[in-house]
């Protein structure tokens, strides 16, 4: 076990915020059976869950468009285009993710079927996302969505032909690695 490998030395909290910020010091077992010392800092947003709606009769899916400030500062020059995602704040992450899908796009959906965990960031972020995939119908359009305003959200909701969206991670326009991964899973698994 990797825990086995790690001893660790100190935790600072560097930042309490929103979000929280860590210095750990650690020692770290190498392969060849030294301890070596290591410093890292890793940021704690805590645990979500994304999701790609998908229309098999329209061949469509939901993407989402929004203000996101750091990939603004590291040179995104236009909103962000992404799938329905959120954190799960100790909910269920199906029960979360259905919830979430509600309020950012207005869709009342039935289920959400599980894909995989990933990590997105594992080098400085402990944060694992849960990854579904989940049907929609037009008839399921509940409300505008759109987020809330006081958390910040200014979500536009956009349908999309699968294929123009496949297409997207190729020319760049579609940088959100959550909506590639789940794009792509769906281009295997469900729009073959």
């Amino acid at each position: 076990m990797i825990k086995e490998r790690i001893k660790l030395i100190e935790k600072r909290t560097l930042s309490d915020n929103h979000f929280h910020l860590y210095r750990y010091d650690f020692e770290y077992l190498r392969n060849d059976g030294n301890w070596q010392k290591q410093m890292r800092e890793v940021y704690d947003c805590g645990d979500g869950a994304a999701i790609l709606l998908y229309n098999l009769t329209k061949k469509s899916v939901i993407l989402i468009r929004q203000f996101r400030l750091p990939a603004a500062l590291n040179g995104l020059d236009e909103l962000m285009l992404e799938v329905p995602a959120g954190l799960l704040e100790g909910e269920d992450a199906k029960k979360r993710m259905i919830m979430e899908v509600e309020e950012e796009t207005g869709y009342h959906i039935k289920d959400a079927k599980f894909i995989c965990n990933a990590f997105v960031s594992p080098g400085a972020n402990t944060q694992k996302m849960v990854l579904f995939v989940g049907e929609y119908e037009d008839a399921d359009k509940k409300s505008k969505g759109g987020g809330h305003e006081h958390e910040g959200e200014e979500i536009e909701v956009l349908e999309y032909d699968f294929e123009e969206a496949y297409e997207m991670i190729g020319t760049g326009k579609l940088q959100d690695a959550k909506a590639i991964i789940l794009i792509l899973w769906a281009k295997i698994n469900i729009f073959k």
